[in-house]
């Protein structure tokens, strides 16, 4: 019993140390309060445990106390940090210099706190499944409600299966379709939902789970039932081909964040030497202090919305995001002349790239990928950013949030084009197997290209948005067309020989857009 109280045990200090509040000055006000108005402010200790920091004590407790996860592979750092060159191919081990956090334990907390879709994918053996299972524990539900609410993909799981069966007597005695009663699935219900090896799972019936995931319903026979706002945990051994069936796009695309389950450290078997002989599992022993009502995660889920995202945070992601979707050679028409007009018509990928002369295909990053981002990938993006900042006890998300969540949200939502430049270039051969290493340098090569532009300080786009942004009320006739004047050169000066790029395809779009809004306030004047 001893030993149990061990692993329950959790930390008393503060799991994000920060300054002391300063001393608050004397204030004249304070000679005319009295016990009333003293008493209007709850005291601190009747709060409660603030949102964000039972979330981090989570963290903390699942990392040092049940799943073994020594790879801190989301870093911080407060100052420059330790750095050391190993091996014949120059490895980097850096040692942060701040408080810095495990992906595998960490992200799937987000998920959890934010009712998104987390992928755990590895090898078997490396816990993907009792992280899962934590999660639901977390959310106050019994281990034995979650494991039996746990569905598990195998090749002949049929919708029936994983939704639910009609009653065999009103199959018999129904007279219309509508009397026929489903018996639904008990684990449609719950708020954390566990898809094990979901690419075993047969392809229709992989459908009707999209149904349940994207939708929040499950139908059968005409029968709808309503599912709660969820968090969802799905694991595979192996998400390039190694299961039963192909995963649809559509639901794959459903998948918010994607972990990967890394090796287990043989430094770290003493650790598992006692829970043999203890006969401890970390499911059975989850402190109750870190377990989450539902109102609760309600609550987080507010508190992290309402996080800001700074302009400068917000612009450098819209540079990084403009790269990609850019292909000069796919349309005719400005507008189609995306990767995806090519994708649509079926065009062949080498082909297609070969026609392209104009751009540096090493420097352009966008040169480095088959395709571009969704929104439902950037809305993502930005939710997990959010969450992060929160999760360090920020209210504003800072640009090393946005840095560190990305290579997890976008993991198999930017392809690479492994034929590329850039990967046969010196030291870039590791980032055709390492995505997320791939990601975080493709991130930072939009950073320094921003910065090169210096478009925090010179960024006529964003001072011609910001100007209609402030709306046409009063706007005379004569300024608008000053304003239109004002497009126009600025397109004909872009156009004297710059060559085109994807940022500066997204900034012409929208240059088009405003000259359109214009054009149409214009016309509109001439009427009154």
């Amino acid at each position: 019993m001893g030993m149990r109280n061990v692993f329950q045990r959790l930390s008393q200090a503060p799991t994000n140390p920060s300054p002391a509040a300063p001393a608050r000055a004397f204030d004249i006000a304070d000679l005319y309060r009295g016990p009333v108005a003293a008493g209007a402010e709850p005291a601190a200790d009747t709060a409660g445990t603030p949102l964000d920091e039972k979330l981090r004590q989570a963290y903390f407790w699942i990392v040092n106390s049940a799943i073994i996860s020594p790879h801190y592979d989301i870093e911080y750092n407060d100052v420059p940090p330790q750095l050391y060159v190993l091996g014949d191919t120059k490895s980097r081990l850096t040692l942060p210099s701040a408080q810095s956090y495990s992906s595998y334990v960490l992200l799937p907390l987000l998920t959890f706190a934010t009712r998104r879709k987390c992928l755990f994918v590895g090898g078997p053996g490396r816990g993907k499944t009792a992280s899962a299972l934590l999660m639901g524990i977390l959310a106050g539900y019994p281990v034995r409600e979650v494991r039996r609410a746990m569905q598990h993909g195998h090749p002949q799981m049929t919708i029936a299966d994983l939704l639910g069966n009609p009653l065999p007597a009103d199959l018999v005695h129904a007279q219309k379709i509508e009397d026929i009663r489903i018996s639904w699935r008990k684990w449609l219900g719950m708020r954390v939902k566990i898809i094990d090896e979901y690419n075993r799972i047969p392809t229709r019936t992989q459908s009707a789970l999209l149904t349940v995931m994207g939708d929040n319903y499950a139908e059968i026979l005409n029968h709808v039932y309503e599912c709660p706002e969820s968090a969802w945990y799905l694991t595979a051994n192996d998400d390039r081909g190694g299961g039963t069936y192909q995963v649809i796009e559509a639901l794959r695309d459903r998948i918010d964040v994607i972990v990967q389950a890394l090796a287990f450290n043989p430094r770290f078997l003493q650790d598992l030497l006692v829970r043999i002989e203890e006969n401890v599992r970390p499911e059975d022993v989850v402190p109750r202090q870190i377990i989450f009502t539902e109102a609760e995660v309600d609550r987080l889920q507010g508190e992290i919305r309402a996080v800001t995202l700074p302009d400068d945070v917000r612009r450098r992601l819209e540079f990084f995001a403009s790269q990609f979707e850019f292909c000069e050679v796919a349309g005719d028409q400005f507008e189609y002349k995306t990767k995806d007009t090519a994708r649509l018509a079926g065009a062949d990928w080498r082909a297609l790239t070969a026609q392209e002369t104009g751009r540096d295909r090493l420097k352009d990053i966008g040169c480095q990928t088959t395709n571009g981002l969704s929104v439902r990938a950037l809305m993502t993006l930005m939710i997990y950013a959010k969450a992060l900042a929160y999760f360090r006890g920020n209210r504003a998300v800072e640009l090393d949030d946005l840095r560190q969540v990305l290579p997890f949200v976008l993991h198999d939502k930017l392809v690479p084009d492994v034929e590329a430049p850039f990967f046969d270039a010196p030291g870039n051969a590791a980032c055709r197997t390492d995505r997320i290493g791939w990601l975080r340098r493709l991130f930072d090569l939009a950073c320094a290209d921003y910065d090169r532009l210096n478009l925090d300080r010179e960024d006529p786009v964003a001072a011609l948005g910001a100007e209609f942004g402030r709306g046409l009320d009063g706007v005379t006739e004569a300024e608008t067309r000053a304003r239109l004047a004002k497009i126009e050169r600025l397109i004909a000066e872009w156009a004297k020989g710059r060559k085109l790029y994807g940022h500066l395809y997204d900034d012409l779009l929208r240059l088009k857009y405003l000259h359109q809004r214009y054009t149409n306030y214009l016309r509109w004047l001439k009427t009154q």
